[in-house]
């Protein structure tokens, strides 16, 4: 078994993970890190208007991957002159 560790990067906060885990293979390193990423984005909060999370695997001798994801909100502006939503169909 091999030691892995996780490092979280949520914008610009990083948080270094010193104690690690052991895990059998790189995949399951592979596995826990989309997992961990997937709580993270369950738990953001939302509010700016681009972010960056990533969580960062290494082991003893380096880094060996990461898995990252981005989210990018956009204001978008509704112009109404004449819009009919109940119009929309669809065009051949």
């Amino acid at each position: 078994m091999k030691r892995y560790y996780f490092d979280l990067r949520d914008g610009s906060q990083f948080i270094r993970d010193d104690e690690g885990v052991e895990l059998p293979d790189d995949e399951s390193a592979r596995q826990e890190a989309t997992a961990a990423l997937s709580e993270l984005t369950r738990e953001w909060g939302g509010g700016r208007p681009q972010h960056r999370m990533a969580v960062e695997v290494r082991n003893d001798r380096g880094p060996i991957l990461e898995a990252g994801c981005s989210f990018v909100i956009e204001q978008r502006e509704v112009i109404a002159l004449g819009w009919d939503q109940n119009a929309i169909s669809d065009i051949d």
